[in-house]
């Protein structure tokens, strides 16, 4: 595959156009590194499009254009999935804003660093147009996103804009990060100028990186080397390969069982002796004897600890020793509450855990004896027999992309997490955070982007509501030739909900037949394949039979591996075989 994307060329700019507020704006982003902006346009910030064409020329950042604003979001956010690294999407006043809630609520939940860049105005009601520029200007646009937004700003000139910048980039980037907010007045963007003001050293502006405190990391380092049955939870870490090196370290100096989530991306190697059971979304019975039973428990950044415990042991205390690595504390709003159940901490490293785990496994002492047995955990199906299950695609997934370097995008609910082994970082990345529906699609394109001339293939596997509400993010992966693969495990469904009103009629005593009623997509199906045809893309089925199932994995396998997009119709049972 090729490392280069489509670059839409503008013609060469006069040298005498003059300077403006935007060239600034712009300017300021290529100093920060950012590679790539995902935009779906708008007239509240046309000067900053100008100035990203006309005075940038297009590159650093080069513009990535979207088909919907919710799109932008998530190609930054899968972007920084893979690169732990921001880019930046470009949002058109207070309605793009308002499109785009869902993702930025997505990349807060799930820890992603995005900056986002929207407009207003004009500010000056005097300079406003009739009727288009006072329904697009807000009082208090950040407003609209403050509550799942790290910071966010509304600066009133060119220098002020510098700063904020500089500053959103910082807040974004510092553990625990986030998207940012920075919102340009029309006035700021359309300001002339005689000539380009010095830019500030950006390496002055880094963000910094928390370190653990000494006396907690021995106490924590005690605790583990002096423990019976320690148990590691691998939550939310980095994409780094040392860091993914040096948390299997100390699992093996400790002889210490591991369990990780598949909410989040891939945290430890699934087939290793020390992993006790597949990942998965809720624990099973074994796995939360396991945690019950520990004495000695070491959270790296684990997603929602305190929920965790409480399902292991109901509402009994918490008898283990725990151990919280994770800056989360620092991040919460009194808005929404996703910081989950208030978990115990006997020792708390306010630090990532990449910066805790090299240092603990230099100061613990290793614990001698045989490695534990894997947890036995039975993978059951919900799905009736005899036809397109999870199962049988997965099987005919590891047949199709066997000793191919892949990266798992997305999984769909029901996945179980025996399917698919990790065995590097960049094996899966995890959900988007938030638990909505549609950004799967967009992630995979930010991801594939991010992943490009890797050799690694970006697969997604995104549940059919989730691909029919984002799948315009496949003409922008067509567009600027984004090889990836999205497999839409489409049971003509919202299912979840379905089991959901399933219990709910069985808890009243109604009939559960009734459950499909409001969630059933069809009459007519939707035809995926031929959606994906008509934005470029190659569109395989749909597929029925478990007979064709390995055929269309290993053309669109194949597709991806010649540099194109291709969007598979597989038409599974309803059930899922996980919870």
């Amino acid at each position: 595959m090729s490392s280069a994307i489509r670059h839409d060329t503008p013609v060469p700019t006069r040298g005498d156009s003059g300077f403006w507020g935007s060239d600034v704006i712009a300017e300021v982003l290529r100093t920060l590194d950012i590679p790539y902006i995902a935009l779906n346009p708008g007239a509240s910030y046309r000067w900053l499009h100008d100035s990203l064409v006309n005075y940038l020329g297009n590159r650093a950042p080069q513009m990535l254009l979207c088909l919907h604003d919710e799109t932008a979001v998530s190609i930054a956010q899968g972007y920084a999935k893979v690169t732990d690294k921001m880019m930046a999407a470009a949002l058109h006043a207070n309605v793009g804003l308002l499109h785009a809630s869902m993702p930025i609520f997505d990349a807060w939940c799930d820890r992603m660093p995005v900056l986002i860049l929207g407009a207003t105005g004009p500010w000056d009601a005097a300079k406003r147009r009739p009727w288009i520029d006072w329904i697009h200007t807000c009082s208090d646009q950040g407003g609209l996103v403050r509550d799942f937004t790290k910071w966010d700003n509304q600066p009133g000139s060119v220098p002020a804009a510098v700063e904020a910048l500089l500053r959103a980039a910082q807040i974004a980037q510092t553990a625990p990060r986030g998207p940012v907010y920075v919102n340009l007045d029309s006035a700021v963007q359309d300001a002339r100028l005689d000539e380009l003001p010095q830019l500030p050293e950006v390496a002055r502006y880094a963000a910094p990186a928390a370190e653990p405190s000494h006396e907690a990391l021995a106490r924590a380092a005690a605790l583990l080397s002096g423990a019976r049955n320690p148990l590691m939870l691998a939550g939310r870490v980095s994409r780094s390969l040392d860091a993914w090196n040096a948390r299997v370290q100390l699992a093996e100096k400790l002889n210490m069982r591991v369990l990780s989530q598949i909410k989040v991306g891939a945290a430890f190697p699934t087939d290793h002796p020390l992993h006790a059971a597949p990942p998965a979304n809720r624990p099973p019975a074994e796995v939360r004897a396991l945690i019950a039973s520990s004495d000695v428990i070491v959270s790296l950044d684990w997603l929602d600890l305190g929920g965790t415990l409480k399902q292991a042991l109901g509402d009994k205390p918490v008898g283990a020793k725990v151990i919280q690595v994770s800056c989360d504390l620092h991040s919460h709003r009194g808005g929404t509450f996703d910081y989950h159940v208030l978990a115990p901490a006997d020792v708390q490293l306010l630090c990532e855990p990449d910066a805790a785990v090299p240092r603990l496994l230099a100061a613990c002492a290793p614990r001698r004896g045989e490695a534990p047995p894997k947890l036995s955990v039975v993978a059951k199906s919900e799905a009736p027999a005899g036809g397109l299950t999870l199962s049988l695609l997965a099987e005919n997934l590891r047949s199709a992309i066997a000793g191919k370097t892949v990266c798992f995008t997305r999984l769909p609910l029901g996945w179980n997490g025996a399917y698919t082994h990790f065995r590097h970082p960049l094996d899966y990345i995890g959900y988007d955070g938030g638990a909505g529906v549609g950004s799967g699609p967009g992630i995979t394109v930010g991801a594939a982007l991010a992943l490009r001339g890797s050799g690694r293939l970006a697969i997604g596997l995104h549940g059919d509501g989730d691909f029919l509400m984002g799948n315009t993010a496949v003409w922008t992966a067509t567009h600027y030739r984004i090889a990836c693969l999205m497999i839409v495990c489409n049971n003509r469904s919202f299912f979840n909900d379905e089991r959901h009103q399933e219990r709910i009629a069985i808890e009243r005593g109604r009939p559960p037949q009734n459950r499909w009623i409001g969630q059933h997509i069809g009459e007519p199906d939707v035809d995926i394949a031929a959606m994906a045809r008509s934005m470029g893309a190659i569109g395989i089925g749909p597929i029925e039979k478990p007979e064709e199932i390995g055929t269309a994995l290993r053309l669109g396998v194949e597709a991806v591996e010649q540099g194109k997009v291709c969007v598979i119709d597989a038409r599974v049972a309803p059930g899922y075989d996980a919870e």
